[in-house]
């Protein structure tokens, strides 16, 4: 049997190393704090399925389909929101870039022949401030975007003059608040306008108007949403479809950008406004793995045959970045 001496000495010595380790760990974290980042990495991928609430990612495609390190012409660290319109077969996909030189956003373009496979083109719109969201549509044979231009308080709206590279801001259609996210559609000769507004983006306004470019009226049910981060703030192009309206948006109740919701708007009249959730929700998330590990929070889906939808998504995982940080 030890002695108590011996044992007392045994004790201090693994104290003593118990110590020194502890003080070898806590350098090498300050050391990584101080080299490394854990930076949130957005990148695009492709889903199908029968109905644009049953959409998965396909055997055929690896996903993501683009990633920051596709973009040729500024230094990206990530690339979101994306939005497509095909025309004489040929598919145009719009989206954020996030530029890591001036940390703000500017809008990317990538093109395909079958909405799978996708090649970057060039950047295709760049402001003095922050966008995203690049919400593309067609009207009277002109093509048009409305942005995310919360930085410049105003839900602003581009032509194109000559698609798809070169687009001439036209006019702000609202401003005096920070509107995220806006999605346009046309319904019943009205055209209506769901945006996202609060610091929070948890409130919901809708407005309409007999015309694009004038005329514009907050709806007598807005804010539709009031203080709801799950439901609230738009998460990609509205669609119509056999006689439904359907809007997705960003479940960012747990975290920001977990997931997408679907609800059908079922009465939308100048004075009145109801929804219901779909069943089969959420219609996309995080899948724990891969380049969606944490997140997905847009979608851009649209019918190519009776019973085949193709949609453009976003997804989010965290990326460890060697990127020193030095106190002046």
């Amino acid at each position: 049997m030890y002695k108590t001496s011996n044992i007392n000495s045994i004790s201090q010595v693994f104290d003593r190393v118990y110590r020194r380790n502890n003080r070898y760990l806590a350098g090498i974290k300050n050391i990584v704090k101080v080299f490394v980042t854990r930076r949130s990495e957005w990148s695009i991928g492709i889903y199908i399925g029968e109905s644009p609430f049953d959409l998965v990612s396909p055997d055929k495609i690896i996903n993501p389909v683009l990633t920051a390190k596709d973009i040729t012409d500024v230094p990206a660290h990530f690339v979101a929101d994306p939005f497509m319109i095909c025309e004489d077969g040929i598919w145009y996909m719009f989206f954020e870039v996030l530029n890591g030189l001036q940390n703000k956003g500017v809008i990317g373009l990538a093109t395909s022949s079958d909405a799978y496979n996708w090649n970057y083109q060039q950047i295709v719109l760049d402001e003095p401030f922050h966008l995203s969201y690049p919400y593309v549509f067609k009207f009277q044979n002109d093509y048009y975007l409305i942005p995310e231009t919360s930085e410049a308080s105003s839900i602003r709206l581009y032509k194109a003059i000559n698609f798809p590279t070169q687009w001439s801001y036209v006019k702000s259609l609202l401003t005096q608040s920070d509107f995220a996210d806006t999605s346009i559609f046309q319904h019943n000769n009205f055209w209506w306008l769901l945006t996202a507004t609060s610091e929070s983006r948890n409130t919901l306004r809708l407005y309409y108007s007999e015309g694009l470019m004038d005329g514009w009226v907050e709806h007598p049910k807005s804010p539709v949403i009031q203080e709801n981060k799950s439901i609230a703030r738009p998460a990609g192009r509205v669609i119509v479809f056999d006689d439904k309206i359907v809007r997705y948006t960003q479940d960012c109740e747990r975290i920001y950008g977990h997931q997408v919701r679907g609800f059908e708007i079922t009465e939308l009249t100048t004075t009145s406004y109801e929804e219901k959730e779909v069943k089969n929700n959420p219609v996309i998330k995080a899948s724990g793995i891969g380049w969606n590990q944490i997140g997905m929070h847009h979608i851009d889906a649209h019918q190519i045959d009776k019973n085949k939808w193709v949609a453009c998504v976003d997804g989010k995982r965290y990326r460890l970045v060697f990127e020193p940080r030095f106190n002046k």
